[in-house]
This record gives structure tokens, C-alpha cells and sequence, in this order.
């Protein structure tokens, strides 16, 4: 019986890990490389969520809903950048704080228009997987988490691999540490800086749908998820994108050990725990920041 809810245990954290690791990488683009503490992050995944929910209602599968609305939720964060940049940094006053107010009166709105527009009751959808399971000996996984959790690692390695390999990618990498030297590479940093804005918006769009399938939502669940999302992004190390997953997976494991060996009302808690540990034994996170 013990051997059997640690399997169940371990495995669920593993999927539940690559599932957040969906909801943090936008994080890890907009703060973790660029620096900017985009709280709003979680809410744009909420309506990535509302969105799949109206297309699922249509009859499409949410994550392909997600992947058919990518151009369309790149250009709002391309926006949202530009909105932000013409506030603060084209002025001069990129203050944290401020920018911190900025983006937590984003959220209150965002999530004000879906309250007005779909109200505060709970959204699902209806896919075929749902209520289904895949049984393996004493292991039993859900597919409402399963099939989540794999579309988790191939974001990553998507994501990492643009980062890494291609021009645009390298740029992002560097316009939070020197800006000059990409200017004078004939590189504007603010365009660099709109387009990972784009990117992130995108990431969080497919989180969405994804948040969506494993549970239903509203127009207040971004509040749950940011703790986890931030707690990823600084435990895997500022910038460490691949990094993502295994922080990820910790913090999911951790939470489901202790859900299912303690107290299922505690393991929301845990993710706060394990940031705090980590900004107090290890700031720099696992992997340090990647150049």
C-alpha cells in the first residue's frame, strides 16, 4: 500500500513539474532573461485558458486552439511590451516598483473583463482523454495530466533551441546584460525586447490550455499559479531555461509527497517554502543565469 501511493506520489509530481514548468516559461523569458518582473504573466495564461475553453466549445482540442491563436496572442504581448516601454523605459523611469504596479493593475483588469464577460463561475472543457487513464502495474496516470505534461518538454526544448541557435534568440539573450554592444551590432533592443515579450505571451497561451484540461478554472486562478511560476523561475536559476523543467519537477514532486503523505491543504505552500529556501541558501538558483 505504501509502495503504491509513493509511485502514484512521485509520478503525479513528475507530471504536475512538467505542467508548471508550462505555466512558468514565459516567466523565465520575461524575467529571467530580460529582467522585467512581468506578474501579469499568470493572468495572460488565464486567458490563454478562457480562450481554449470558447474554441473547445467550437469543437477544437485546447492545445490546438492554443497553437492556431499563437499569432494573435504574440501580437497582444508584443503590445503589452510596448505599452510597458512607453510608460517606463523609453522615459527613463524603469522604477521595479513601479513596474510592479504596472503589471499587477494589468492583471486586475484582465481578470475584471473575464469576470464581466464569462463571470466567476468555473470554466471546463470536453475532451475525449478526460476521465481516462493509463495503468502501468501499480502506476495510474491520468490523462488530463499526462497528455499536458508532454507538450511541457517540447515548448522547452523549442524554446531553448531558439534561444540558443538563432540570431533573434541570441539577441534576447543579451539585451538585458549589454545593450550597447547589441546596438552597436545594428540590433535595436527594444524590438528584441517586443518580440520575447511576443514570445512569452505565446508560451503563455499554450499554459493555458493546458491549465485548462487538467482542471476547470476562472478568472482568478492566475493568483494560484503565480507563487509556483516565480518559485520555478528563481529555484532553476535567473535566465536558466532548461532549467525550467527540473525545478519544475521538484517542486511538483514536493508537492505531491506532501499531499499525499501529510496534508493535501498544505502543498500550495510548499512552492512559497522552496523559494524562499533557495532565495535565502542559493540566489542564484541551480543553474545560475544563462549567458
Amino acid at each position: 500500500m505504501f509502495l503504491e501511493i509513493l509511485i502514484n506520489a512521485v509520478a503525479t509530481g513528475l507530471l504536475l513539474g512538467s505542467i508548471y514548468a508550462a505555466l512558468a516559461l514565459g516567466l523565465a523569458v520575461t524575467f529571467g532573461i530580460l529582467h522585467i518582473p512581468n506578474i501579469a504573466h499568470p493572468v495572460f495564461v488565464v486567458l490563454g485558458a478562457y480562450l481554449a475553453v470558447v474554441a473547445n466549445e467550437r469543437g477544437w482540442d485546447p492545445i490546438l486552439a492554443a497553437l492556431a491563436g499563437a499569432l494573435p496572442f504574440y501580437l497582444l504581448g508584443a503590445l503589452f511590451y510596448e505599452f510597458y516601454a512607453r510608460v517606463f523605459e523609453r522615459r527613463g523611469e524603469a522604477d521595479t516598483m513601479q513596474a510592479l504596479t504596472l503589471f499587477f493593475g494589468v492583471s486586475l483588469v484582465v481578470e475584471t473583463a473575464l469576470v464581466l464577460k464569462f463571470g466567476t463561475n468555473q470554466q471546463t472543457v470536453d475532451v475525449d482523454y478526460v476521465g481516462q487513464s493509463l495503468r502501468i502495474g501499480l502506476l495510474v496516470m491520468p490523462y488530463r495530466l499526462l497528455v499536458p505534461a508532454l507538450v511541457a518538454p517540447v515548448m522547452i526544448l523549442t524554446l531553448w533551441a531558439y534561444l540558443k541557435f538563432t540570431y533573434a534568440g541570441i539577441a534576447i539573450r543579451a539585451a538585458a546584460h549589454d545593450v550597447r554592444a547589441l546596438q552597436v551590432s545594428g540590433v535595436d533592443p527594444h524590438w528584441i525586447k517586443r518580440h520575447a515579450f511576443g514570445i512569452a505571451s505565446v508560451t503563455a497561451l499554450v499554459a493555458g490550455a493546458i491549465l485548462v484540461i487538467i482542471g476547470p478554472v476562472d478568472p482568478f486562478s492566475g493568483r494560484l499559479q503565480i507563487g509556483r511560476a516565480f518559485a520555478v523561475v528563481i529555484l532553476a536559476g535567473m535566465g536558466a531555461v532548461p532549467g525550467t523543467i527540473l525545478a519544475a519537477f521538484i517542486i511538483g514532486v514536493a508537492e505531491s509527497l506532501v499531499s499525499a503523505f501529510l496534508n493535501p491543504s498544505w502543498s500550495p505552500g510548499v512552492a512559497f517554502l522552496i523559494l524562499l529556501a533557495t532565495l535565502a541558501l542559493k540566489p542564484q538558483g541551480l543553474f545560475g543565469a544563462s549567458r
